[in-house]
């Protein structure tokens, strides 16, 4: 059996869909994954075959139509979403011209997409192959379609199709008591960490004496967008007795590691460092909320954009995170939230309870069978 993974223009989005690639890959099938321009070196190292399928980067497209005339970004989460999902739609254009080329030589049977992935139920409905959608964490999403209908109509025109095309089974990776209710083929499969390792240090698996508190940006944090952000958030959480660990990209290390001496940075696996940690202060970012879940500890979440406030919200309610928006989360305030979640041991309760729903779920591995079974049919 030949699988196409459709991957995102973020590491993230690759992490999420490297596990039950891999799981295919490993029971014997081949399996390439496509991705835009420069997710290629993430795809690889990952181990698995890469596609290029965009002329430009995952960035390029935001701001701009598909006529390239400036577009600006609304700031109401539902207008938000509608035009992320447009964005990813026009991303998608490209990556479909790119694979109606690459899948004249390599066919696949079945093609697996990412969250908003959309060339991947285009091509498929090309091919007449099933489509699979494997969601990349556990953000909702919501009316992204909307905002991606009108951007691929040209696409779907071509194609015969009135609408985006329904996934004959769509994989979801969120905890029971996070999972909305949703129409058609849907399974719950254990989500599981898919970042890059590196040669590992005993600090970074073994807890410290003192508590530990890691902030991230996520996997796509730069010296020219998080710097600043991140030395004046970890100066803050220094005023706490705590170590305070901060993993990033090798770059933005350096800086940190120059600006912030007694601050552990550097590229560290956060599924490695996770356990060891008695909160995870960060973005919003799925693949760290999922991390930090999948470890039980507890999350002082400061989403960077409006659309990620309601899981943010909704894990705070679940008693797993607190949720502050940038404007709450003063240096004060910053102080008194961490200081709670280490404090007040319900907290780490609630994650933990969460950490064992993703644990009594299926793992990637049972999903092989699946998708040969679609294959067959």
């Amino acid at each position: 059996m030949k699988v196409l993974f459709v991957g995102g223009g973020s590491p993230a989005t690759i992490f999420g869909l490297v596990p039950f690639a891999t799981a295919v890959r490993n029971a014997g099938h081949q399996v390439f994954m496509a991705a835009p321009k420069g997710m290629a070196p993430v795809i690889s190292a990952s181990g698995l075959p890469a596609l290029t399928v965009t002329p430009h980067d995952f960035w390029h497209y935001l701001g701009r139509d598909r006529a390239g005339n400036p577009t600006t970004v609304p700031t109401e989460h539902r207008p938000l979403m509608e035009y992320t999902g447009s964005w990813f739609a026009q991303v998608s254009a490209d990556a479909y011209a790119r694979l109606k080329e690459i899948t004249a030589r390599w066919r696949p049977d079945v093609v697996v997409g990412g969250t908003m992935c959309y060339a991947a139920p285009l091509i498929a409905a090309r091919l007449a192959v099933p489509y699979v959608l494997q969601a990349w964490d556990a953000s909702e999403w919501e009316w992204t379609d909307e905002g991606a209908r009108s951007t691929l109509r040209p696409e779907l025109d071509e194609l015969g199709l009135d609408d985006l095309p329904t996934p004959r089974l769509r994989i979801e990776v969120t905890p029971p008591s996070m999972a909305v209710p949703r129409p058609g083929n849907v399974r719950l499969m254990r989500w599981t960490p898919g970042n890059l390792q590196c040669a590992l240090e005993s600090w970074m698996y073994a807890r410290p004496e003192r508590r530990r508190i890691c902030l991230t940006a996520g996997s796509r944090a730069s010296k020219e967008h998080s710097l600043e952000r991140l030395v004046w958030l970890a100066g803050r959480l220094q005023e706490l007795d705590a170590e305070v660990v901060v993993p990033a990209p090798e770059e933005l290390a350096a800086e940190l590691g120059r600006r912030l001496p007694e601050v552990r940075t550097g590229w560290i696996p956060l599924d490695v460092l996770a356990p060891t940690c008695d909160v995870i202060v960060h973005h919003a970012g799925g693949a760290t909320t999922m991390t930090a879940l999948n470890a039980g500890v507890p999350q002082l979440i400061i989403p960077e954009s409006v659309g990620f406030m309601a899981q943010a919200q909704l894990l705070q309610k679940l008693g797993a995170a607190l949720a502050r928006t940038p404007e709450e989360a003063t240096g004060a305030e910053l102080v008194r939230a961490c200081s709670a979640l280490i404090d007040d041991p319900s907290y780490r309760q609630g994650a933990q309870a969460l950490s064992r729903e993703i644990a009594e779920l299926p793992p990637p591995a049972e999903f092989v069978g699946e998708l040969e079974g679609l294959a067959r049919r």
